[in-house]
C-alpha cells in the first residue's frame, strides 16, 4: 500500500472514533481536529493530476464518505487567486492545510469582519455553526491544498455551505 492510502485508512479510523463519541458539534469538531493533527497527511494524499487543481474554480476531491453519512473527507486544491464566497456551513467542519497558505477572513452574524488568519501547512482548525461565517482565499503564488472533514456525507448533500452572503 502507498503511504497516502495507509494515511487515509488511519485517518478515517481516527475520525470514526472521534465521531462515535456522540457529543455536540463544537466538541466533535475539536475531537476530529485533534485526530487530524495526529494523522495529517501530506499533499500526496491526492494524485498528481488531482493536485493540479482547476483553472476555473477550487477543485474538490472526495476521498472518503462514511457509509452512514456521519462524515466525509475531501481534498481541496486552491490555485493562486482562487477564493470562496462568504459562507457558513450546514454542519461542523475541520480543515488541515497540507501545502501552500490559506488566507481566512472571519465574520460575525452581521457580516462585520472579526478576524483574519493565514493558515500555513500543518495548521488545523475546526468550527461548528453558529459562528462559522468565513471566506477562504489563496493569496499566495503557489497552489494550496487542504483537507476538509465535514460532519455529513458531502456526496449526498452536494455542498457544505448553508448560506452564501454578499
Amino acid at each position: 500500500m502507498t503511504r497516502s492510502l495507509v494515511t487515509l485508512i488511519d485517518l478515517v479510523a481516527a475520525v470514526r472514533h472521534a465521531v462515535d463519541v456522540r457529543t455536540g458539534w463544537t466538541d466533535t469538531a475539536d475531537l476530529v481536529a485533534d485526530q487530524l493533527r495526529a494523522h495529517l497527511p501530506g499533499p500526496e494524499i491526492l494524485t498528481p493530476d488531482q493536485r493540479l487543481g482547476r483553472p476555473d474554480r477550487v477543485a474538490g476531491h472526495l476521498l472518503h464518505a462514511e457509509p452512514d453519512g456521519a462524515f466525509s473527507i475531501l481534498g481541496l486544491v486552491w490555485r493562486p487567486g482562487q477564493t470562496t464566497r462568504i459562507h457558513d456551513h450546514i454542519t461542523w467542519c475541520v480543515v488541515g492545510v497540507l501545502s501552500g497558505v490559506e488566507h481566512e477572513e472571519l465574520f460575525d452574524d452581521a457580516l462585520n469582519p472579526i478576524g483574519v488568519r493565514d493558515n500555513p501547512p500543518g495548521e488545523v482548525s475546526g468550527f461548528a455553526p453558529p459562528g462559522d461565517i468565513h471566506r477562504i482565499r489563496n493569496v499566495g503564488d503557489e497552489t494550496a491544498i487542504s483537507l476538509h472533514i465535514y460532519g455529513t456525507d458531502i456526496s449526498r448533500v452536494g455542498s457544505s455551505a448553508r448560506r452564501f452572503y454578499n
